[in-house]
Parts: C-alpha cells; structure tokens; sequence
C-alpha cells in the first residue's frame, strides 16, 4: 500500500541494512518514523499535507514493513534504538540531507530520541508522539503500567515464547494490540489493518520486532543511563503530543518528564488514543505546522 502521490518508494543502503522509504515533496527536509505494529502507511494522511512545503520521507524501521529484517543476537544490540536511529541517518544522508525536522510515534519516538542525542547536530526539531522516555518508563513500574503496557514484558521475554505464541495468531495479536489503544469509537480502515496483519505474518518481522522490545528492555537502557549520566539531553526545540484517551497522558505528566529529558520542550494532549497520526491527522498537521514545520 503506497503512500499517494507525490510520494515515490526507494530502497536505500544503510551501511548494511536495506531501509524502505518513501520520498515526497519539496522544500525543508521532514522525516517520520512510525510505531509498534505498524508501517510506514501510518503517515498515509499526515506525509501528503507535510509534502506540500517540506520533503517528506517516511521509512519502514529495521525489522518493520519492508524494510530488511536482519537475525536478531544475542546481545540485543541488533535492534538496539542506537542502531535503528544510525539506519535513519544514513537514509538522510543517502538523500543529501545531512539535518532535518524529525517525528516520532511510539517505537519510532524511541528510535528518534536515541538519534537526537547519537546526532544532535543532525536535527533541527524533534516531535515525539505518545511516549516518555524508556527509562522513565522502566523506572517507574507499576500495577497500572503491567496492564496497560503488558506487551513491553512479553515480547521481551525470552525462549522464544512470544514468537511462537504470535505465529500462532498474528492477525488476532495485531487487531487486538491495535484496538486496545485507539479511542472510543474509533477503527482502522479495513485495508490499512490488513496490511499491518500481513506483515506481521511473517516470521522474520516477528523476531524483529520482539526483539525490538528485548532491546527496549537491556541495551537500550544501558544506553539511556549511559547518555543520562553524561549529562545528555535534547537541546534542540521538543514538541511532545500525546493521546488524550491514551495511557501515557493518563499515567504522566509528559511535558514535566520530557523536560527532565531536553531544554526546549512544549505540548498538548490530542483527541486521541494511542495512534495519534492516523485518528488524529489534521490536529498533527496543525501543531506540527505550528511548531515550525
């Protein structure tokens, strides 16, 4: 399902790893990252009004969509944030744009918060969407975030019990991971869920994304304290957005922990749930025009 027009897919190198992408537009450079257990089609209604004045690029994390699913390690370094966030730099400069505007939704704001702080002189402005930190998240557990969250600690367990339990039902995982989360009243096009379903189907893109979350899990926090106990934060201006009907809005004040995180920060609740850019695409149109983009 490809984005519509002016948008033209690509497939580019990133020292190793094949990242799809699509590129539309003109202008100032903009790239999306999307989330958990999407694609690229999450931006389908956000990317065409962006392209209007910007170049627009949206692309499949590794392990997600059409991108390459390399084998995941042991060490749980393969899916780190730190190296999806390196494939996102090299499809920019593959691109010659060497700094850009950067959105994030969910695990794309994850791997987009890694980047700003890995190449900070890479980004001109940084847009997160329904996320706080991972290790804000990890440091404070608790009953309300084991229900709302459980997946984060099944896909991350280990002996391959989450990979097999998902090739038993993928399409009933992902409908179910998805609906939980939208607001009331809200669905997914039946054609945008079956192309979710599809490439959950898939086994190599099973074992990524879990271990996406194993990553989430250990190395990625590694990295995180590493970064915060260097005194890193997000320096250039941070625009966080979170779903109103969404557990992040209800279990943090995101903009009072955003701002323990980067120095420059402003935000809103959306009328939302958890997939912000697909129930809510003119409202992000607009705070993202807002903000500068």
């Amino acid at each position: 399902m490809p984005l519509p027009d002016p948008f033209r897919e690509h497939r580019i190198d990133a020292d190793g790893t094949t990242i799809h992408a699509a590129v539309g537009g003109s202008g100032d450079p903009v790239l999306l990252l999307h989330g958990y257990p999407q694609s690229l089609v999450m931006w389908r209604d956000v990317a065409p009004a962006l392209a209007r004045d910007h170049t627009v690029v949206v692309t499949d994390l590794r392990g997600y969509g059409e991108s390459d699913k390399p084998t995941p390690d042991d060490a749980n370094r393969r899916y780190a944030k730190r190296e999806m966030a390196a494939d996102q730099v090299a499809v920019m400069r593959s691109l010659g744009f060497d700094r850009f505007d950067l959105v994030g939704h969910d695990r794309g704001a994850r791997v987009a918060h890694r980047l700003t702080l890995d190449h900070p002189d890479a980004v001109s402005r940084l847009a997160v969407l329904d996320i706080v930190p991972t290790r804000h998240v990890f440091g404070h557990v608790d009953r309300a975030l084991a229900h709302g969250y459980f997946h984060w600690f099944f896909l991350a367990t280990g002996g391959g019990v989450p990979e097999t339990l998902l090739g038993g039902a993928p399409e009933f995982w992902i409908r179910t991971m998805v609906e939980r989360l939208l607001a009331p009243g809200v669905t997914i096009a039946d054609d945008v869920m079956a192309e979710y379903v599809r490439y959950f189907s898939d086994p190599a893109c099973i074992a990524a994304t879990t271990a996406d979350y194993k990553a989430g899990a250990s190395s990625d926090l590694e990295d995180d304290e590493a970064s915060w106990t260097a005194g890193d934060r997000v320096t250039c201006p941070l625009l966080v957005l979170w779903g109103e009907h969404g557990f992040v809005g209800k279990a943090y004040d995101p903009l009072a922990v955003w701002r323990e995180y980067g120095t420059d920060v402003r935000g809103r609740a959306m009328p939302s749930g958890h997939f912000i850019p697909e129930e809510a695409p003119e409202q992000v149109v607009a705070e993202l025009r807002a903000f500068g983009m």
